[in-house]
């Protein structure tokens, strides 16, 4: 286990995750912007020379267990927590990425099949190192769970996380878009939505660096992460500002201004033939009556066909619309136990009754909703 100072200008290092949208750079910058309650670690791969052949970010925090449960729940666990304050919060070892999904590290050296096995056989002498009574590798895709399950064979529970989503875009625009792939209905819906829009002057801005709208677009970020049913990691302004300094090749923020105010913006980034929508602010003064959410969706995809890519993928929740307009889900997989052979053989029966994606009801309706579980 290593700091960041402590592989700093490492080639290992700066090579993790190169082929992805959140690369290293990602990484420094959520250690640098994200702070609460929140510890980053680096698990260092070394050979017997002294050789780094690869990194694996892993964060330390204290993480309540039953957070996902559904709201006929709620009640009996504040009695119980009432009594016990720290009722199932316990100290967390999360293999993985704070604000994204995990990527197992890998090099030309050590294969990422390789990184599962060590740290499958060493992860569990590591957190009690760190104190940790849970261990979690979180938010996997789905195409891990082969050289994952040697952590299922070493007592991880797998269950499934909120799934991202992927929505094929390869129609000549969005006008096409919806006469290929939605029915009628939707058609219509959609269309009485866009409606809600006209007469207004409504202009997007495209960039690879807000700096200079970030006190614009923040308090829009926090409007939307307030009125969220599920709150996972806060973004911060700084957060913002350097992935416009610091990741210009990978970040694209869209800013939509109404008589020159900033009334919507999202943070995009860019991997392969692929544009995933990351986070979304609206400005609610205005946001319900003018459908901006949809509203800017088709901006979204006619600006990512028009440049090219084949998928608008996105980040989990607001499973509704999403549903509507024909996504498939993308599934993200926890691997989850307990460091104690005895208390995790109970739990590894309750993970799947506890995690949020049992609960919503949008998610069952999609058509590959069983290759979530």
């Amino acid at each position: 286990m290593v700091t960041r100072d402590e592989i700093a200008g490492c080639p290992a290092w700066e090579a993790s995750f190169a082929d992805l949208r959140k690369d290293h750079r990602y990484y420094e910058i959520l250690e640098d912007t994200l702070r609460e309650r929140v510890e980053y670690r680096y698990f260092a791969i070394i050979d017997r020379a002294g050789c780094l052949h690869a990194v694996q970010p892993f964060f330390l925090l204290d993480q309540d267990v039953l957070e996902g449960l559904g709201a006929q729940w709620q009640p009996l666990l504040a009695r119980i927590r009432g009594f016990v304050p720290g009722f199932l919060k316990m100290r967390t070892l999360m293999v993985g990425c704070f604000a994204g999904e995990g990527h197992l590290a890998g090099s030309s050296t050590v294969p990422s099949g390789k990184i599962a096995e060590i740290l499958c056989g060493e992860i569990v002498t590591l957190a009690r190192s760190c104190g940790a009574q849970l261990i979690v590798l979180k938010e996997f895709p789905a195409r891990y769970r082969p050289v994952l399950y040697c952590f299922v064979r070493r007592g991880f529970a797998r269950a499934p996380s909120m799934p991202m989503t992927a929505l094929n875009i390869e129609h000549d625009d969005f006008d096409a878009y919806m006469q290929n792939a939605l029915p009628r209905s939707a058609r219509w819906q959609l269309r009485k939505k866009f409606k809600a829009t006209d007469g207004e002057t409504i202009a997007l801005t495209v960039t690879d660096d807000a700096r200079d709208a970030v006190d614009e677009i923040y308090p829009l970020y926090l409007q939307v992460f307030d009125r969220s049913k599920f709150r996972f990691e806060k973004l911060t302004a700084d957060y913002l500002r350097r992935l416009g300094s610091d990741m210009k090749d990978k970040v694209r923020f869209f800013i939509w201004r109404r008589g020159g105010k900033v009334i919507a913006f999202s943070l995009c980034m860019v991997e392969g033939d692929s544009l995933f929508w990351e986070y979304v602010g609206l400005d609610y003064a205005v946001a319900l009556d003018l459908h901006l959410y949809y509203y800017t969706i088709r901006d979204m995809m006619n600006w990512a066909i028009a440049n090219g890519y084949r998928w608008l993928r996105s980040t989990g929740l607001s499973y509704e619309p999403k549903f509507r307009m024909r996504h498939d889900l993308d599934p993200l997989d926890l691997y989850v136990r307990l460091r104690s052979p005895l208390p995790n053989a109970i739990f590894r029966l309750l993970l799947p009754w506890i995690v949020p994606a049992r609960y919503d009801k949008i998610l069952r309706k999609f058509a590959n909703y069983r290759e979530v579980w």
